[in-house]
């Protein structure tokens, strides 16, 4: 495994922040806004985009906790080089990182949406804020929803009709456990 993206950053989450806003701008963006912690430190990034459904809210949250964790697991493993392994592993390096996470994740899924291979809603579907859900991936009825297509809902409610039997069920479930572990492997490197 890899060093994790960004880790050697020293810009710092402010800035980030804020270029980050720059990106949500112009590309439509209003109402943005940042949501501080305790300590003054940017905890999400909160803005409504306009969608192919509309006027939504969404919320980029930077995980610092979960960063402050893989930083020390990646230098316990040897994989951080640079910098003590007090700085490496402190929480003010972990927000530095964790907000230069986002900011890639964004400006990759900008990209896609510039090439036309998705729509901003889809791009940023895992911060839809429903219901003052802000930040969490919500998998409510409601929110799938507001995002199917017609097509769309008439597969999902056949599909939910077959998955009644215990059998289905069982092979939904390791479906979904190996969508998260992609999903995992692919956001920490």
């Amino acid at each position: 495994m890899a060093a994790p993206v960004n880790y050697t950053t020293k810009i710092s989450a402010a800035q980030t922040v804020a270029e980050m806003q720059a990106l949500l701008a112009q590309h439509g963006a209003r109402r943005i806004s940042v949501d501080y912690d305790a300590a003054g430190v940017p905890g999400s990034l909160d803005f409504v985009l306009s969608t192919p459904h509309g006027q939504r809210a969404f919320s980029l949250p930077a995980s610092v906790d979960r960063m402050q964790r893989l930083l020390a697991v990646e230098d316990t493993a040897g994989r951080l080089k640079s910098g003590s392994k007090a700085e490496r592993t402190s929480r003010a390096h972990a927000e530095r990182v964790a907000w230069r996470v986002m900011k890639t994740w964004l400006e990759a899924q900008l990209a896609l949406v510039a090439a036309e291979m998705i729509d901003i809603g889809q791009a940023l579907l895992a911060f839809l804020q429903v219901d003052g859900t802000a930040g969490r991936f919500t998998r409510s009825t409601r929110s799938e929803r507001a995002w199917r297509s017609p097509q769309e809902a008439t597969t999902r409610r056949r599909t939910e009709q077959t998955m009644t039997d215990p059998e289905h069920k069982t092979q939904a479930k390791a479906l979904t456990d190996e969508f998260v572990s992609v999903r995992f492997r692919l956001w920490h490197g």
